[in-house]
């Protein structure tokens, strides 16, 4: 019972930490950076300064669907963040911009991460069919295959959270190193990046108790 109650705790912990991050970037994106740098300008800046010209930029549609492609070698800024000047665009922009800088320099979590990938890529889909079908059918074997499978999943999240903070460390020292933004204005730099890496936080928390709950019910069930 005392599992399931933290497992609850931690999913609605996950669901505040996207309520946050959405309302952090909404208030920041009303607020315009002192240099009127435009997502893209400060993405392509940072690239340069660090040797990334052949790295280029698109524009997606959606909002906070920006991400970096490490197979194609491309930033996508979601619109939002692609043509506008607010303080939210420049930090969610450099940020992205972090993750090519870790791909060029080998960051070793984020080539752990991408080898990681295809295993867990393959396991997290497996996994829930495993957990059903042995819980349904009492197959214990079963199970604990199913439990070693969504630890793949587990494993991933909890080494992506390294990556996502170094990328916003990296963002930051850029965009104050290079002027992007003045000293009152890294504040809400700051907001807006921590904002968004508590959802990686929250979403490791959940799936960690969730792998330890399933942990303790096959145990239980094995006695």
């Amino acid at each position: 019972m005392f599992m399931y109650l933290l497992v609850i705790i931690a999913f609605l912990f996950s669901l505040w930490a996207q309520f946050r991050v959405k309302g952090t970037f909404s208030k920041w994106s009303k607020v315009a950076n002192s240099n009127g740098l435009t997502g893209y300008e400060a993405a392509r800046r940072m690239l340069d300064t660090n040797g990334l010209h052949d790295v280029p930029i698109e524009p997606v549609r959606g909002t906070l669907s920006d991400h970096y492609d490490p197979i194609h070698r491309v930033v996508r800024l979601s619109e939002p963040v692609y043509y506008e000047s607010s303080i939210s665009a420049i930090s969610v922009a450099c940020h992205e911009v972090g993750h090519a800088i870790q791909h060029k320099v080998s960051y070793p979590m984020l080539t752990l991460r991408h080898r990681m990938f295809p295993v867990v890529n393959f396991a997290s889909g497996v996994a829930p069919f495993m957990l059903m079908a042995g819980f349904i059918f009492g197959y214990f074997n079963l199970i604990g295959l199913g439990i070693i499978f969504f630890s793949a999943a587990v494993a991933f999240q909890l080494v992506t959270l390294p990556v996502e903070f170094n990328a916003s460390n990296r963002a930051r020292q850029v965009m104050v190193e290079q002027g992007f933004i003045r000293n009152e204005e890294e504040r809400g730099v700051a907001k807006v990046l921590n904002a968004a890496a508590l959802t990686y936080v929250a979403a490791a928390l959940v799936s960690l108790l969730e792998l330890l709950r399933l942990i303790t019910v096959f145990l239980g069930n094995r006695d």
